[in-house]
């Protein structure tokens, strides 16, 4: 006679079948999408010669900006709408887990010193926390909660704009971050490298750049990671020129914090005005080092005072600065 199952063990046993059946169907949707696709032909890559690697490495790379470029005027659209909101004081907020969240985190890190942000416009937020920078935070990326709790402590509003990033388009992570976000109001952007995404879905915008399946099955640090931060250089780069922080192709908002970017900010100044060194460096000391400004001294024939006047009264568009002083 078979002795009955004790309560306990039916319990672990039904857990483990659950278990099982939810780790086979994860395992069934991710071989359904095209950036974790085996590619059959590059089974035996390892036995090639270390220069025809980097050349296949190389030719697998060229193909992305095509991919980059069919998405362009969905992501000109994220551009715009993106501005718009910052114009108006909201915060570009990047969110997601392992290589797209550090390279979010990477592209808000940078715009400070190169466009002078203010602390906490840009800012890119990483399933795990400052800690999954450099090492992996086990089951980050699988909770939507933790999503929710971190941009909960950002207190959005309907002037931020909160983008997505996810190279299968289906990380809990992220998609818990754009779906919380848009209840909140927000701008959402779902950006992934997979056509039909679960994240474009749930987001306001959606941006899916297709690269392909990946030399190395799965690892999506290599195309999608290239595609990616290439989509999030435009969207920084080209808002912050909607926003004034350039004049011409020139970084008149960089902040000068340390030796190398003082040089930059007097090179700039020089260029825009093509005044000489001592031009240069005087109106950086009338101005407190601010490029922007001691540019519209020397154009305009402005005091600092005035110059910041006028900055401020224009947005901190150079451009409309200068048509001011003149009229």
């Amino acid at each position: 006679m078979t002795p009955a199952s004790s309560p306990a063990s039916s319990s672990a046993s039904s857990s483990a079948s659950s278990s099982a059946s939810s780790s086979e169907a994860l395992r069934h949707q991710l071989s359904s999408l095209t950036t974790e696709a085996f590619r059959p032909e590059l089974a035996d890559i390892d036995r090639l010669a270390t220069l025809d690697l980097a050349r296949l490495m190389n030719r697998e790379d060229a193909g992305v900006p095509a991919a980059v470029a069919a998405e362009l005027p969905r992501i000109a659209a994220v551009i715009d709408a993106v501005a718009e909101r910052m114009a108006r004081g909201g915060r570009l907020v990047y969110a997601g887990a392992g290589t797209a969240g550090r390279l979010g985190v990477l592209d808000a890190s940078e715009c400070p010193p190169t466009f002078d942000t203010a602390p906490g416009q840009v800012v890119g937020v990483l399933a795990g926390g400052p800690p999954a920078m450099t090492t992996s935070v086990e089951g980050a990326e699988d909770s939507p909660e933790l999503a929710v709790t971190d941009l909960a402590a950002l207190r959005l509003t309907a002037d931020d704009s909160v983008i997505g990033v996810s190279a299968s388009g289906r990380t809990p992570y992220a998609l818990g971050a754009v779906e919380y976000a848009r209840s909140r109001g927000a701008l959402t952007v779902g950006l992934s490298c997979n056509a039909g995404s679960a994240l474009a879905a749930a987001a306001e915008h959606g941006i899916e750049v297709v690269v392909g399946p990946e030399l190395l099955t799965g690892s999506t640090r290599l195309k999608a990671g290239t595609a990616q931060k290439l989509v999030l250089n435009m969207v920084s780069t080209i808002t912050m020129i909607r926003l004034g922080k350039t004049y011409g192709n020139l970084m008149v908002d960089v902040r000068a914090s340390n030796d190398k970017l003082r040089a930059r900010s007097r090179h700039i100044v020089a260029l825009a005005t093509g005044a000489g060194d001592r031009e240069v460096e005087a109106a950086l000391a009338a101005t407190d080092g601010e490029t922007k400004q001691a540019i519209l001294v020397l154009l305009a024939g402005v005091d600092g005072v005035v110059a910041a006047r006028l900055l401020e009264e224009s947005g901190g568009h150079l451009r409309a600065a200068l048509a001011a002083a003149a009229g």
